[in-house]
C-alpha cells in the first residue's frame, strides 16, 4: 500500500501541474450540466398555433380560448383557407392549425357530436405525439365544461379517471434528464482523465521508468486510480449540488449510499480509462477510442436519451455491457424515489462484476506491458 500511495502522491502533484487535466475533472463537468441540463429539454411549450374558426359562436372561441390559456400554445394568426394552412406550415411558422367548422356551436347545443380537426406538423415525430396528446387533453376538457353546463352541475361522467404521478408529478423533464447527465459526465471525464494519464507516460518517455521501477501492478493501479476518483467524486458531487440548486433535484435516499453507489460507478469509468490506455500508444488515439467506448454508449444505450425496451433485441444485448445502464437505476432510485441499495442490488452487484472485469483487464495488459 505504501507503494501505491507514493504513485497516487505523484500523480496528484502532476495533474496539479496540468491545469487541462484540472479543468477537465472540476470545472467541464459543471459547464456541461449547464449546458445540456438546460439545452436538453423534452418539456414543449410555446407551440405556434394557427386557428381557422369558420364558425365563430361561444363555443369555438371558448374551445380557441382553452388553448391558448392552457399555456402550451402560442397565437400565431388566423388562417381562411388551405392554402394559408399550406404557406403557414410550408414556412415554419406554425406547428399546429386549429380547424373548427361551420355549426359547430350549434352541434353542440343541441347535444350533438362536433368533430374538429387538430392539424400538426409531423416532422418531428416526437414533438408531434406530445402536441397531439395535449390537444386531446384540452378538447376533452372542454367537452366535458359544455356538457356540465348544459346539463346542470349534477353531471357526472360514467368514467372518470383521477391520475397520480409518483415521484415525478409535474412531469419535469429535468428530473428524468439530471440523473442521466451526472452518470454521463461522470463516465466521461474520469475515462479521459485515466486513460490520458498512462499514456502520457508513453509520450513523454517516462514508461520505461516506470516498467524498470520496483513497485508491482496492482500497486501501480491503484496508485494511478486515487488521485483521479477523489477529483472524479469531488466533481461529481459538485454536479449533484449544482443540480440540486439549479434544476430542484430532491434527495429522497441516503447521501451515503448514493456515495457508495458513485463510487462504484467511477471505479468502472476509470478502470476503462485505464483498460483504453494499455492499447493506446498516443493521446488522440485514447481520445477516440474513449468516445466509442463510453461517449457514445453511454449516452445512446444506457436509458439516459432513448429508452431501452424500445430498442432492438440485439441493441438491448448490447446495453448489458454499458455500466451507465445500471448506474442510472441506482442513483434515480436513490435521488427520486428514496429506495435504498437493497431494493436496487441487482444493479449494484452488476456494477461491482463491470468495476472487478475492467479493472482486472487493466491490470493484467500492464502487467503484460511491464514484463
Amino acid at each position: 500500500m505504501r507503494k501505491a500511495l507514493a504513485v497516487g502522491r505523484k500523480e496528484f502533484r502532476q495533474i496539479v501541474r496540468d491545469r487541462r487535466t484540472l479543468m477537465i475533472l472540476l470545472f467541464i463537468p459543471v459547464f456541461f450540466l449547464l449546458l445540456y441540463g438546460y439545452a436538453l429539454n423534452f418539456d414543449i411549450k410555446h407551440i405556434a398555433l394557427a386557428v381557422e374558426d369558420r364558425d365563430d359562436s361561444v363555443e369555438s372561441r371558448a374551445l380557441v380560448s382553452a388553448f391558448l390559456n392552457s399555456g402550451y400554445f402560442d397565437f400565431a394568426g388566423a388562417v381562411h383557407s388551405p392554402a394559408e394552412i399550406d404557406r403557414a406550415m410550408n414556412g415554419n411558422r406554425v406547428r399546429a392549425v386549429l380547424v373548427i367548422p361551420e355549426d359547430t356551436g350549434r352541434y353542440v347545443r343541441r347535444g350533438q357530436p362536433a368533430p374538429v380537426q387538430v392539424i400538426i406538423d409531423g416532422d418531428n415525430a416526437n414533438t408531434a405525439s406530445t402536441v397531439m396528446s395535449y390537444a386531446v387533453a384540452i378538447v376533452r376538457t372542454v367537452s366535458l365544461d359544455l356538457i356540465v353546463a348544459q346539463q346542470g352541475a349534477r353531471f357526472e361522467p360514467p368514467v372518470s379517471i383521477q391520475p397520480r404521478i409518483w415521484y415525478n408529478p409535474d412531469l419535469k423533464s429535468a428530473l428524468f434528464l439530471v440523473p442521466g447527465l451526472i452518470a454521463f459526465i461522470g463516465m466521461i471525464t474520469a475515462a479521459i482523465s485515466t486513460a490520458l494519464s498512462i499514456v502520457r507516460e508513453k509520450e513523454r518517455g517516462t514508461w520505461e521508468q516506470v516498467r524498470m521501477a520496483p513497485i508491482d501492478t496492482v500497486s501501480y493501479v491503484v496508485g494511478k486510480t486515487i488521485p483521479y476518483l477523489g477529483l472524479s467524486l469531488l466533481s461529481s458531487m459538485a454536479i449533484i449540488f449544482a443540480a440540486m440548486y439549479l434544476f430542484e433535484l430532491p434527495m429522497r435516499g441516503s447521501w451515503l449510499e448514493l456515495l457508495f453507489a458513485t463510487t462504484l460507478f467511477l471505479l468502472g469509468a476509470l478502470g476503462t480509462g485505464l483498460l483504453v490506455s494499455t492499447v493506446s500508444e498516443s493521446q488522440l488515439v485514447a481520445f477516440q477510442i474513449v468516445l466509442i467506448l463510453a461517449f457514445l454508449p453511454t449516452f445512446l444505450l444506457s436509458g439516459f436519451i432513448f429508452p431501452i425496451q424500445n430498442m432492438p433485441a440485439a441493441v438491448q444485448l448490447v446495453t448489458y455491457a454499458v455500466p451507465a445502464r445500471y448506474f442510472l437505476v441506482v442513483l434515480r432510485g436513490i435521488v427520486l424515489k428514496g429506495v435504498g441499495l437493497l431494493t436496487v442490488w441487482r444493479d449494484v452487484a452488476a456494477l461491482t462484476i463491470y468495476v472487478v472485469a475492467v479493472l482486472g483487464l487493466a491490470s493484467a495488459r500492464l502487467a503484460r506491458e511491464r514484463g
